[in-house]
C-alpha cells in the first residue's frame, strides 16, 4: 500500500501555519513529495541494482546476487589496474547493500 499520511499531515500543517486555503495546497504538495520519496536522499533501488523486478522470486534474487558478486568481487580483479579494482569494490559494496536490503524486507 502506498503511503498517504504525508499528504494529510502536509495539508493540515500548511493550513494551520499559513492560515489560508493556499497553505493547505502547499502543504499537500509537500506531503505528496514526502510520500513519493522525493525528499529523501536518492539511494539506488535495490532491485534496480541487481537488475530485477519486485516480483522476482527468492531463487532468482539469490542466483542474480551470486552471479553479480562473483563478477565484481575484489579478489577476482586483484591484478587489474587500481582504477578498475576501486570501481569493482564500489560495485561489489553496492550489490551487497542491495541484496541485504532485499533480504531484510522479505524477512518481515
Amino acid at each position: 500500500m502506498k503511503r498517504w499520511y504525508g499528504k494529510l499531515l502536509g495539508f493540515v500543517a500548511g493550513w494551520l501555519l499559513l492560515r489560508h486555503p493556499a497553505g493547505g495546497l502547499i502543504g499537500l504538495l509537500i506531503g505528496h513529495a514526502f510520500d513519493a520519496d522525493w525528499l529523501l536522499p536518492q539511494r539506488a533501488a535495490p532491485y534496480k541494482v541487481l537488475g530485477l523486478t519486485r516480483g522476482a522470486s527468492d531463487a532468482e534474487i539469490d542466483q542474480t546476487y551470486r552471479r553479480l558478486i562473483s563478477q565484481y568481487h575484489p579478489d577476482r580483479v586483484a591484478n587489474a589496474a587500481p582504477e578498475l579494482r576501486e570501481q569493482a569494490e564500489r560495485r561489489a559494496a553496492e550489490i551487497n547493500a542491495a541484496y541485504s536490503r532485499i533480504r531484510r524486507r522479505r524477512r518481515r
